[in-house]
């Protein structure tokens, strides 16, 4: 990009936010760069996955708006959405029977027209978001019958093959073991580092976080505490006040790590 300094692939003006009697943001606001990977970190209930839900649309805040590359979020026709960013919720259900493959495959329709079939490029994506989660082994399994971790890949693949720029994901390292939280945070860190993405995840794991985000969100009990680099964002001092407990950052040369003290 030539040192310029790139339009937001996502925008929140003066956002204010409740839940009954509680306000979980006012007058916020932030935006989401190419090659950036932000990380969204709390504590359980205080609003990351509400605030997931308002950049994708899906609960209007009570005031301030979401702009989707520089236009207002309910200007745009949900397939037109779906075209630039893609959204991967907390819980996915399995409603029917039917092949990984195929599965996988419904991240493509919105770049389908009306009558058209998946071609050959479209299956060729899937493999290659199949192979990006591990998955590509099992393309012609039943995602019935696959194990927790396993299917959680799945929907990830179907996040991925829709190749959007704007990536949003709500805890994607649910049910995973350590090799594929890895895996999958690696591939979302190349996709924003090397092909320009951004990325918007919640994460539980503040290690995991320190290491491969390159921006942060730190919500509190009341309201969002810090934003910016994620080196700034993640301290000691803030960490220990978003978490109620004392944390400890322990250095370990080109590394940090993060602890309970």
């Amino acid at each position: 990009m030539n040192g310029a300094v790139s339009a937001p692939l996502i925008e929140v003006r003066d956002l204010t936010l409740r839940v009954g009697q509680r306000t979980l943001m006012r007058d916020f606001g932030m935006s989401v760069r190419p090659r950036q990977m932000w990380c969204i970190l709390g504590a359980n209930g205080v609003g990351k996955t509400m605030f997931l839900h308002t950049l994708v649309g899906l609960r209007r805040p009570q005031s301030g708006g979401v702009h989707l590359a520089g236009k207002p979020l309910p200007q745009w026709s949900v397939v037109n959405a779906a075209r630039v960013r893609a959204f991967l919720p907390q819980t996915n259900y399995d409603v029917f029977s039917a092949p990984v493959a195929q599965v996988v495959l419904m991240g493509r329709h919105p770049h389908l027209g009306r009558w058209q079939w998946e071609g050959e490029a479209d299956r060729a994506a899937a493999v290659a978001a199949l192979k990006a989660v591990g998955l590509e082994e099992v393309a012609d399994r039943d995602v019935t019958t696959l194990s927790g971790g396993e299917r959680q890949r799945v929907a990830i693949a179907a996040l991925l093959v829709q190749e959007a720029p704007l990536m949003l994901l709500d805890e994607p390292l649910a049910h995973l073991d350590l090799f594929h939280q890895i895996e999958v945070l690696q591939h979302l860190a190349f996709l924003a580092r090397d092909e320009g993405r951004g990325v918007v995840l919640s994460l539980h794991d503040l290690n995991l976080a320190y290491r491969f985000a390159t921006h942060g969100m730190l919500f509190g009990a009341n309201a969002v505490l810090l934003q910016g680099p994620i080196e700034d964002v993640m301290t000691e001092a803030s960490l220990s006040d978003a978490f109620g407990c004392a944390v400890r950052k322990i250095d370990l040369g080109a590394r940090s790590i993060f602890v309970p003290d």
